[in-house]
């Protein structure tokens, strides 16, 4: 009674008074429906938005009840003709970025439900974006610049860019035309 009832009784209520928004599922809402989460990845395919990694949870990806990687061996050919084809893709959607592609646009996460983005990413896919949106590469790196988390405690972690918050902002910013 004790460990099964109490005790996770007392620490959900716990969390529901000190950390409502992250009890609940850290849940964005936009005019009173619910439309993601800030933790977990959605697929972004439109131009004018930026699109996250890969995902291998789910038969077509981004699936939370198959939340997992894909457990590819570096050796294994059907991870090679996975990444080959994000190469593919990654070029024809940005056919005027010339750069090196950041490697979290072409690899999954453990989860396969990764939320984020480095900053490296989400300038591979700006000149699409703004060019999608009629505005300036300039005005979207701001805006990507503003959503830009550190790392967290000023130390773990990298710098990364949640890409529903993004894309959020987008829309209200720089309304598809």
């Amino acid at each position: 009674m004790l460990l099964g009832v109490v005790y996770p009784l007392a620490i959900t209520g716990i969390c529901q008074i000190a950390f409502p928004h992250r009890a609940n599922g850290s849940l964005i809402e936009k005019n009173g429906v619910v439309i993601g989460s800030e933790l977990i990845g959605q697929n972004f395919t439109k131009a004018e938005y930026f699109q996250p990694r890969p995902s291998a949870a789910g038969s077509d990806g981004y699936d939370a009840t198959a939340s997992g990687g894909s457990n590819l061996g570096p050796t294994n050919q059907k991870l090679a003709d996975r990444i080959k084809a994000s190469i593919d893709k990654f070029h024809k959607d940005n056919p005027s970025y010339t750069g090196p592609i950041p490697a979290d646009l072409l690899t999954t996460s453990a989860s396969g439900l990764d939320p984020h983005i480095s900053p490296a990413s989400a300038e591979a896919q700006t000149d699409r974006v703004a060019q999608a949106r009629g505005v300036s590469a300039d005005q979207i790196r701001q805006l990507v610049k503003e959503h830009t988390e550190g790392p967290d405690l000023g130390v773990l972690g990298e710098s990364r860019v949640n890409v529903l918050k993004v894309n959020l902002a987008l829309d209200e910013r720089f309304p598809k035309k």
